[in-house]
């Protein structure tokens, strides 16, 4: 039986001595202050009074002190046009000036075995002591797949279906965005396609419909307005979205799934993160 992690708490708040040593510091200092569906604050994001954009230096303070001999970090893609590239910048130079040699890539999930298009930024830095003189990151891993690879074998609940007057409520959003010359709105993916990148909350499920015809009972199971759809069109199920993450099957969903969908929207691409932490053994000799 797996034995839960011990929850320390605000990582802001605990001294880097408190934290034993360690080799290599995996870090995922949050993208809403960089991305480009945000409201790109950076360093100056604040949110319900947490400094969000600033955790990057938790994590140099941290590192400055234990010099583990990698840090690996990811983050999105607008991290490295942000304030015309001067953040990244600053996050590169941070690294170097507290002893190692930065490398980085922006890798698309799609090219890694998962049916997801997103792209993302990857940092690795070697202390300068082990560092090597050139990293590869990798280019691609695992076989192609597509939103049909990974659907639900069997009919999903009609919960996951948009009732009438919600998807109504959808295409007149979207019909007043593209009548103001904007391109936001609700997509349905074709099945023989990937889906886009899924994201914590919002527009992420709605960007990322599917037509489903499998529904036979279209009972509401839950308080709706309207009907439950007869055009098919369903959310992903949280499932599918840890699927779309490269999460084996075998990993519990024990949660709700406004949970599960904030959760996976979140994470990494398991897949690509494998394939980067293998080239990382080869480089440095483990």
């Amino acid at each position: 039986m797996c034995q839960s992690p011990d929850i320390h708490g605000d990582i802001t708040r605990i001294p880097e001595t408190d934290i034993p040593p360690f080799d290599i510091c995996l870090a995922g200092f949050p993208c809403q202050a960089f991305s480009l569906a945000g409201r790109k604050q950076g360093f100056a994001d604040d949110y319900k009074g947490l400094s969000r954009g600033t955790l990057f230096f938790d994590v140099l303070r941290i590192c400055q002190h234990h010099q583990p001999r990698v840090i690996f970090c990811e983050n999105v893609k607008g991290l490295t046009m942000h304030d015309r590239g001067r953040t990244f910048q600053i996050i590169c130079g941070s690294l170097a000036e507290i002893g190692y040699t930065v490398f980085h890539a922006v890798l698309n999930s799609r090219d890694f075995g998962v049916a997801q298009n997103r792209e993302r930024i990857y940092i690795v830095a070697f202390r300068n002591d082990i560092a090597p003189k050139t990293f590869s990151f990798p280019v691609r891993a695992g076989h192609k797949q597509l939103i049909a690879d990974i659907m639900e074998g069997e009919p999903v609940s009609a919960k996951y279906y948009l009732s009438t007057q919600y998807l109504q409520t959808l295409k007149n959003h979207r019909a007043r965005h593209e009548a103001a010359g904007n391109g936001f709105g609700y997509v349905i993916r074709d099945i023989d396609d990937v889906a886009g990148a899924i994201v914590c909350g919002g527009m992420g499920r709605e960007r990322n419909l599917i037509v489903d015809k499998r529904l036979t009972d279209f009972t509401p199971v839950t308080h709706i307005k309207g009907e439950v759809n007869r055009e098919g069109i369903r959310k992903m199920t949280p499932r599918e979205w840890a699927r779309l993450q490269g999460f084996p099957e075998s990993f519990r969903l024990p949660l709700a799934d406004v949970h599960l969908y904030k959760q996976m929207g979140n994470s990494v691409t398991v897949p690509v993160i494998r394939a980067i932490a293998r080239q990382i053994k080869d480089a440095i000799g483990d």
